[in-house]
């Protein structure tokens, strides 16, 4: 099963206020798992970037400068994605604005529905607790020490742990049956060594103490 783990930066917290989309990153997951396929767009905002945002993400409107416009990434975007679920924490932030970003270039929107978001993942597992992306791995012992600010795919990345561990971990299941299928393989290679056949056939003195034990048993069946 193929999954996308999706994430945006952006200059606000409004498409509808002229707010845009300046970094998406994807994490791909096979079966829940990543499997080191990735995909990160740095994009020109087309405007300023409100310090606010900047503080968030550390993403300057000089760095993005000469960086493509989202029109000139859609197509690479929407073939890594393909038609996958897309695994989000807080999908409807980020649907919100990819669906504002894509609407504009007359592509339909992304349905809400496709989405696996992770802080409703969170707070189902977890009632009470917080749900944030740095709590969770905190909670899961997933090493934070590179996240100073927020990056789409540095949490992308933390996000995909994340989601492994709501969904159960790895399950101690696959270990074991790739150690035993591997000491089946060995077993396999060894070379087996000839033995000579031992003889089962009863002596005289078993067969006496057979005949023996026969005339104390009432009708034994041996001599039906």
């Amino acid at each position: 099963m193929r999954e996308i783990v999706l994430d945006t930066e952006t200059t606000g917290l409004d498409p509808a206020a002229g707010h845009r989309v300046v970094e998406i990153g994807c994490v791909e997951l096979e079966n829940h798992v990543a499997t080191g396929r990735h995909l990160q767009l740095f994009v020109n905002p087309e405007r300023d970037m409100p310090e606010e945002a900047f503080k968030v993400h550390g993403l300057s409107a000089e760095f993005l400068a000469d960086k493509p416009r989202f029109a000139e990434v859609a197509e690479e975007f929407l073939a890594f994605v393909r038609d996958d679920v897309l695994v989000i924490h807080n999908a409807e932030f980020d649907i919100k604005f990819l669906n504002a970003e894509l609407g504009r270039l007359g592509h339909p929107p992304i349905p809400l529905e496709r989405a696996v978001d992770t802080v409703k993942l969170a707070r189902r597992r977890f009632p009470g607790a917080q749900a944030s992306l740095d709590a969770l791995c905190r909670r899961f012992e997933i090493d934070l020490s590179a996240r100073s600010l927020h990056g789409a795919l540095l949490d992308c990345q933390l996000l995909a742990e994340v989601y492994l561990e709501l969904r159960g971990g790895r399950q101690p299941g696959f270990v074991l049956d790739a150690a035993a299928t591997a000491a089946a393989a060995a077993a396999a290679a060894t070379p087996r060594r000839y033995r000579e056949p031992r003889a089962h056939a009863p002596d005289e003195a078993e067969l006496q103490a057979h005949a023996r034990m026969l005339e104390k048993l009432k009708e034994p069946v041996w001599l039906a």
